[in-house]
């Protein structure tokens, strides 16, 4: 006999690079439900009209696999970065996306002279840069992130956004408020939206919850970045918990009772749940492993012996150029000399990213995180099994599976944990 699936209890709704996913959980966090609908074409990835035909579809066919009238609360996740401008009605005027640097150099130096040497929103690629580049065209304007927008057609009236996608755009996480020295840098804080925690219930669906079979009355969450939601979808949620991801670029995050901002390593700190999440991306990883060794990965794994390091002092980058654990635009790759064996030089990459690892995560301890006490990892780089025994060897701490790579599940799971508050 077949059972019935639990109640759909919180949905997570991402939208990423690719398209948008939603999951429905029960209460105790089981997926009960999955969509994913992807773009068309790179001119829907920076659509507003399109993101929201595609977080639509998704919630439709969550519908299909489950009933959707027990949920009580659902959350919204985006790419950390990407903001809009919107007139008085929500509808956007224009979008800079989270990979958009601000080409107008006035603004990035007029925000270099007021921020907080620590602040991630000093650059041309920081949210605030884009949000005054945006309002330079349309100074009527007001400014929302992605995940702000996607509530707003969800069913808030105003707009209201979380800290973690707030951090880049100037928040102080310190004192919870828009700092005052964003009016220095030419951009009123009215202009802005309210500011919560993620996960704080901040509205309700309404009548647009009936469209996908959801309740009225169904609570929606502030949300968070899609990093953040990836880093909850594993499962980590304890201090000391680390999640690498392994993909085109390697990535550290870690749980830490204390926040950690070192501009000049290339590391800031998110405030989750009740913990803060800190860490930093490296320029090395998969896209440099495909370029200098191509695809033949699984023939030259099986010929790797960890147990015989190579020596070789690898720093391995396609071009000068690091953001962690060193931050220098300049930094050498390091590639000689270069053994004719293929498998060799694959397993002296292997080491030197290894090595980036270890001291990626010693960095944080030594700034105060606290120690490292388990890894769970993803991306492809995580289906490698010899690579793994090496980096577990590096780390000497537990290996751990993760639940989910799904950026949807991590916030679905924001969603569970407030909501009872």
């Amino acid at each position: 006999m077949i059972q019935p699936r639990p109640p759909a209890i919180a949905i997570g709704i991402d939208v990423g690079t690719s398209g948008a996913r939603a999951a429905a959980l029960s209460e105790t966090g089981e997926v009960v439900a999955f969509a994913a609908a992807p773009f068309e074409g790179a001119d829907e990835t920076r659509t507003p009209a399109a993101w929201w035909r595609r977080v639509s579809e998704c919630l439709r066919a969550l519908g299909e696999q489950v009933s959707l009238a027990t949920v009580e609360g659902l959350a919204v996740d985006g790419t950390s970065g990407t903001v809009l401008s919107i007139d008085a009605g929500g509808q956007p005027l224009g979008v800079m996306m989270y990979n958009e640097p601000c080409s107008d150099t006035t603004i990035v130096e007029r925000i270099a002279a007021v921020a907080p040497a620590e602040s991630p929103a000093r650059g041309a690629n920081s949210g605030l840069a884009r949000a005054r580049h945006l309002l330079s065209l349309t100074p009527d304007a007001c400014v929302v992130h992605q995940a702000d927008w996607i509530a707003m057609q969800l069913g808030m009236t105003d707009p209201v956004t979380d800290e973690n996608n707030a951090l880049k755009t100037g928040y102080d996480l310190a004192d919870e408020r828009w700092p005052a020295w964003i009016a220095d840098a030419g951009l009123s804080p009215d202009r802005l939206p309210i500011v919560v925690r993620a996960g704080t219930p901040v509205g309700r669906l309404g009548d647009t919850g009936r469209i996908f079979g959801l309740s009225p009355y169904c609570r929606i969450h502030a949300g968070t970045t899609d990093g953040c939601a990836s880093f909850l979808a594993t499962g980590a949620n304890r201090i000391g918990d680390g999640v690498t991801a392994l993909g085109s670029t390697l990535v550290l995050k870690l749980a830490s009772a204390h926040p950690v901002s070192a501009s000049r390593f290339g590391i800031y700190a998110h405030r989750i749940l009740d913990f803060w999440l800190v860490g930093g991306a490296s320029n090395t990883g998969g896209a440099v492993i495909r370029a200098l060794v191509g695809d033949k990965l699984e023939e030259l794994t099986a010929r790797l012996d960890p147990d015989i390091p190579t020596g070789l002092d690898y720093y391995p980058l396609l071009k000068p150029g690091e953001r962690f654990p060193v931050n220098d635009p300049d930094y050498p790759p390091r590639l000689a000399p270069r053994p004719s064996d293929k498998a060799v030089f694959f397993q002296g990459l292997l080491e030197a990213m290894t090595a980036i690892e270890k001291r990626g995560y010693d960095l944080l301890e030594e700034l105060g995180s606290g120690k490292l006490r388990s890894v769970r990892t993803v991306g492809g780089g995580a289906r490698n099994a010899v690579w793994t025994c090496m980096r577990q060897k590096a780390l000497g701490v537990d290996f751990l599976p993760a639940r989910s790579v799904e950026a949807a599940v991590g916030t679905a799971s924001l969603v569970l944990a407030r909501r009872l508050v």
